[in-house]
């Protein structure tokens, strides 16, 4: 499951620190593949600003508190970004022999962030989660009315381009 950003010091019921709306969607998501097939969890995410929280601890205890053994809970704890959690995440499924991880994330993120598994030699199962529309749109008037969501959805969009463009720039001149 990669994060999505926590925040470290508002309350929560069992401590301090929260998951964002997406990454608590991922965590959900990941809570239940758990309970179906009774696979470990790796959580992966680090504190990536001063005023953030480190992803993976905030998310180990709310798994805990939901029930999740803590030996099915593997926590990566220091990527920054997509291409960190790639790598690192890597390293843990080499150290534990897992072969085909199922890879969480929101379903806008989820082309990013197979290519930064691919492009490391890491097969990952896609289970994409944190959908913002519904497949099937249907246009209304409020479709053509400028909107906060369409300026958010515009960013995101951009955002997730322009880094598989540099993944696939960095894939080309070899970095």
């Amino acid at each position: 499951m990669l994060g999505g950003g926590a925040t470290f010091n508002t309350p929560d019921i069992d401590g301090q620190g929260n998951l964002f709306g997406g990454a608590a969607n991922r965590l959900l998501t990941a809570v239940r593949l758990y309970r179906q097939f009774d696979v470990p969890i790796i959580v992966s995410g680090g504190q990536a600003f001063a005023d953030s929280a480190c992803e993976a601890v905030i998310a180990k205890r709310i798994l805990l508190g939901l029930g999740v053994p803590e030996e099915k809970i593997i926590m990566e704890d220091v990527s920054l970004n997509t291409t960190q959690n790639a790598r690192y995440v890597k390293k843990i499924l080499i150290e534990r022999g897992f072969k085909r991880p199922i890879l969480v994330t929101s379903a806008y993120h989820m082309e990013r962030a197979v290519l930064n598994f691919r492009f490391r030699g890491v097969g990952v199962v896609p289970f994409p989660c944190d959908y913002m529309i519904s497949e099937q749109k249907s246009l209304h008037i409020n479709s053509f009315v400028p909107s906060a969501d369409g300026l958010q959805y515009l960013c995101i969009f951009l955002h997730e381009w322009l880094g598989i463009w540099a993944l696939k720039i960095n894939a080309y001149f070899g970095r």
